[in-house]
């Protein structure tokens, strides 16, 4: 008796994904016209971490081929679950969050590319699993890296030092299988988002200088997104505006 309440609230479940997600490519769109950019510049990456495959298909179907996941442990099943669906035109997957280095291997075989690597043994980790994955035909391309800046020094949030980013990005476009691909930073707490954005945009200008591939500027998220777009950003990384506040997890 249960199975049209489930419909149902599927159906509605769509419905305000979709309504959501109409939106936010709207502010998206108004914020670059604001900047003088063209929509094409920034990339819309909806960030599905905690959310079930069911949301994942959603997106899908409204076109969106980029998703941005936090946690090896929920992305690798949620990946593996969508797999034979999505292998006509499979999608890009994203690790945004921390990752531990033992979980390198799992996520070198499905991620397009880490927004999140802050440490030279890291990078070592990476590099030889997407290596083995390219070797073994798991990957057909190597994964790209962006170097997550710390700009307030706070190691409990993630990020290189500042003074620490080059010497981190030269690593990265030294090691095989992986491809330094640009910067990701989260702007400090109570910060000026547009103060932190412009010293993140300054940091990667200085990386263009040496490393001119590196162009990805992955900044902004649900409450920053226009100054981040006003500052160079390439990619922005949206969750709540789209999915709605995440479910609560006891892990």
């Amino acid at each position: 008796m249960s199975e049209p309440t489930d419909h149902a609230e599927s159906t509605d479940r769509a419905r305000q994904i979709e309504t959501a997600l109409t939106s936010v490519r709207e502010r998206l769109s108004r914020a670059c016209a604001e900047a003088g950019r063209t929509a094409q510049d920034v990339a819309l990456l909806p960030v599905t971490k905690f959310f079930p495959a069911s949301d994942v298909r959603t997106l899908y179907r409204l076109g969106c081929r980029d998703f941005g996941e936090s946690r090896e442990q929920d992305a690798t099943p949620k990946v593996a679950e969508t797999v034979d669906e999505f292998r006509d035109d499979p999608p890009r997957w994203h690790m945004i969050g921390h990752l531990q280095r033992n979980k390198a291997k799992s996520v070198a075989a499905w991620a397009q590319s880490i927004h999140s690597v802050d440490s030279l043994r890291l990078v070592n980790a990476l590099s030889k699993a997407a290596t083995a994955a390219l070797e073994e035909g798991v990957r057909q391309a190597e994964l790209d890296v962006l170097v997550q800046v710390s700009l307030d020094g706070d190691a409990h949030r993630g990020g290189v030092e500042r003074d620490e980013v080059h010497a981190l990005a030269e690593a990265v476009s030294s090691a095989t299988g992986v491809r330094l691909a640009g910067l990701m930073a989260v702007p400090p707490l109570d910060a000026d988002a547009d103060a932190a954005f412009a010293d993140l945009q300054s940091l990667h200008r200085r990386v263009l200088l040496d490393h001119p591939g590196a162009r990805e500027l992955s900044a902004g998220m649900t409450g920053d997104l226009e100054a981040a777009v006003r500052h160079g950003s390439t990619c922005v990384r949206v969750g709540t505006a789209i999915l709605g506040a995440r479910p609560i997890t006891s892990q």
